[in-house]
């Protein structure tokens, strides 16, 4: 990733409501939203959530495909991931005792639930 898709990614999500809906899409993944129920759960008009969308979309932070007569949003985490991994890329230096708590802390926040067993 070029330090100009870099910015162009972190300005987008630089703005209360862009942040949320990314943020909002992400627990929607994998199966995206309509851009009107978006539009309900952040409660912001439609359009100005349509010139939101667009700029994450421009930045490939979001991704849109048409199902019948709903747009239907999605995250692009790939790219985001580029994006973490940009800023995460020279974070220890040659240290990795700098960088391991971002990452156990990125580990145990998307570590998979366990089932409880029941109780006999």
């Amino acid at each position: 990733m070029e330090n100009e898709e870099a910015v162009l990614a972190l300005a987008a999500l630089a703005q209360p409501t862009r942040l949320e809906a990314f943020r909002t899409l992400v627990r929607h993944e994998p199966d995206g939203l309509a851009a009107g129920d978006l539009a309900r759960l952040l409660e912001v008009p439609q359009n100005t959530l349509s010139a939101h969308l667009a700029i994450l979309s421009r930045a490939r932070l979001v991704s849109s495909e048409r199902h019948s007569r709903s747009i239907v949003y999605r995250v692009n985490l790939d790219e985001f991931r580029d994006v973490a991994l940009f800023l995460l890329r020279d974070c220890c230096g040659g240290r990795p005792e700098v960088c391991n708590p971002v990452v156990e802390t990125l580990q145990s926040c998307c570590a998979p639930k366990r089932k409880e067993r029941s109780r006999a």
